[in-house]
């Protein structure tokens, strides 16, 4: 499967309702695994791990970029 362009997998272990995941970013290689009832619920919260990630290294490449907020109140002071 696919998600903003990683490719990733999902499946069952021989554990009812666990679900062993992987994907990867660049070179690192993230893998684990998580309990849920119905793969479309473990491939949501691989998808959110994958989110998580994503915003990781968007804020590694550019520090503060992501704060907003501060710096709109920092603007707005007199």
């Amino acid at each position: 499967m696919t998600y903003k362009g990683v490719e990733f997998t999902v499946s069952m272990t021989a554990v009812p309702d666990v679900w062993k995941w992987q994907f990867q970013i660049g070179p690192q290689v993230k893998s684990g695994k998580t309990e849920a009832k119905l793969q479309l619920l473990a491939v949501r919260r691989v998808q959110s791990q994958i989110d998580r990630e994503l915003r990781r290294l968007a804020r590694a490449e550019h520090p503060g970029a992501d704060d907003r907020g501060a710096m709109q109140r920092a603007l707005r002071q007199p």
